[in-house]
């Protein structure tokens, strides 16, 4: 059985290094914390989710969690960086965007949930007054922030952290010899801290030393997820394979993330065997990967299928050289999140009250008061603070 932080290694080696880091990060939170520099509020909900860590730890799962919970009952714009794009500035997605515009996360969610906004700028800030105030997406009710965790020029109302079970922040160490982009300190800013990517077999005496070993504050509240999966969907024809009939394939595994070996042990006891092929994260495919991939797909044995990621089948759909064999035996394996020990309606909760208090003109608003007058839902030009932990 893996174990929590099993997946971390420390480059002893280059301790001073994350030493020098960590003082120019301190500094630059210390100019934030003081006030020095400029932390935005905004007068509709803004909840960040991110992390602290270099790599995945489950920020786009988490983010289309929190999607489904709200797409019926706001309505929804999610603004990220747009990691690797070829765009520069604020873009909002629209029917003809492309992958290479908005980057393969952003793009993946814009696929996927067509009644919400997905914009992308580095400037989150600008990105969001872009969003309140363009004719376009100016009713927009409550702002998703991907992987905005550090990204302190916002102040959101809620600030969810994430935190890998197989690299616990608690027993990492700060770039380069770690992994961590801040010192652990930054825990600290969180209203919500997500240990993801749990193993559904925890015991309850391990959740509890998790607990006490994140050393939360009490306005902190503290939860557990796991991976699910759903029905593997085949990446360039219409066709799908039920999960139980991988047992009768020799898989593929073809990654670009941050983090597959949670995938891979995941997969691996629902297949014949499992031959990993993985890329960088976030990886743009060429000439001599496409090859790569071919000539893997041709070594296996029969019958053989090749399974990857929503992340990467976005990418991949936009490379040119696969055989038409690999194409039509490729599949993206959609994940969802499921919260443990019950905490699903806890969770639930505390992120539509925030939304219900905070928005102007959602559904749950409207439903708070119906007999308000329309204006009560405006706070006209006046700027206010919403702040979860008030709440």
């Amino acid at each position: 059985m893996r174990t929590e932080g099993d997946l971390i290694k420390i480059n002893d080696w280059l301790l001073p290094f994350s030493w020098i880091y960590g003082s120019i990060v301190r500094f630059r939170n210390w100019l934030f914390d003081m006030g020095l520099k400029k932390s935005k509020s905004f007068s509709i909900p803004i909840i960040s989710v991110g992390n602290i860590t270099v790599g995945g730890s489950g920020k786009t799962p988490h983010v289309e969690y929190l999607i489904r919970l709200l797409h019926d009952k706001a309505k929804i714009a999610v603004l990220s960086r747009g990691y690797k794009r070829k765009s520069h500035g604020y873009v909002l997605a629209e029917e003809s965007t492309t992958m290479p515009e908005i980057g393969d996360e952003p793009f993946q969610m814009h696929q996927k949930f067509s009644d919400i906004y997905v914009a992308v700028d580095a400037k989150r800030a600008r990105g969001i007054e872009n969003l309140q105030n363009d004719e376009a997406t100016k009713d927009v009710d409550v702002v998703l922030l991907d992987d905005a965790f550090q990204h302190r020029y916002v102040k959101p109302g809620i600030n969810i952290l994430l935190v890998d079970y197989h690299r616990l922040i608690i027993y990492d160490k700060m770039l380069p010899a770690g992994r961590l982009r801040e010192p652990l300190s930054g825990k600290n800013r969180a209203d919500i801290v997500i240990i993801t990517k749990c193993p559904k077999d925890l015991k309850p005496m391990e959740f509890r030393v998790l607990t006490k070993a994140m050393d939360l504050y009490p306005f902190q509240k503290l939860y557990f997820t796991s991976i699910d999966y759903d029905t593997p969907k085949g990446v360039f024809e219409e066709k799908q394979i039920e999960l139980d009939k991988l047992q009768d394939y020799h898989v593929l595994l073809l990654t670009g993330i941050a983090s597959p070996k949670q995938m891979e042990h995941d997969l691996k006891p629902m297949t014949k065997d499992i031959t990993n092929l993985s890329f960088g994260d976030h990886h743009s495919f060429k000439g001599k990967d496409i090859d790569r991939i071919n000539d893997a797909f041709e070594s296996m044995p029969e019958p053989r299928i090749i399974i990857t990621t929503e992340k990467d089948a976005v990418r991949l759909r936009e490379t040119e050289g696969l055989y038409e064999k690999v194409k039509s035996n490729m599949y993206e394996l959609p994940i969802k999140v499921s919260f443990m020990l019950d905490q699903q309606d806890n969770f639930n909760e505390k992120i539509i009250s925030y939304v219900r208090k905070n928005s102007r003109n959602s559904i749950l608003a409207k439903r708070k008061d119906d007999n308000k007058s329309k204006d009560s839902y405006h706070s006209g030009n006046r700027s206010r603070t919403i702040s979860f932990r008030n709440n």
